[in-house]
């Protein structure tokens, strides 16, 4: 079965950080693009950020800019999504997403992907 699995959200207050894990299982995520995506409640869909199979290439929202950072661990076909300085307006349930034949900046504009997690809860409140 082929899945992702999403890990590491939670309650936090503004200005903390918290660690985003996106797991694989059922295939490797060696051959595919991953991107994080988040939806607030009333809102649409947004790509936050995306990385290239490689690592070497990465797209980050204006929004998240200079606080977050994507990453990938090929060897525990994991993709991480550091979050620092933490704002209210970064709530939002966030997922990961895997694609193939796509670029970062593609798969985050067009919010695309193959596969999808279920999603992880990120709550920004004092």
């Amino acid at each position: 079965q082929l899945q992702l699995v999403e890990s590491g959200g939670g309650l936090v207050q503004p200005g903390g950080s918290l660690r985003l894990s996106c797991a694989a299982s059922g295939f490797t995520l060696d051959y595919y693009a991953i991107g994080w995506f988040r939806q607030a409640p009333g809102k649409e869909r947004e790509g936050v950020s995306c990385i290239s199979v490689g690592g070497g290439s990465t797209y980050y929202a204006d929004s998240v800019k200079g606080r977050f950072t994507i990453s990938r661990d090929n060897a525990k076909n994991t993709v991480y999504l550091q979050m620092n300085s933490l704002k209210p307006e970064d709530t939002a349930t966030y997922y990961c997403a895997a694609d193939r034949r796509t670029t970062v900046q593609a798969m985050c504009v067009m919010i695309s992907g193959r596969y999808w997690g279920q999603g992880t809860q990120v709550t920004v409140s004092s």
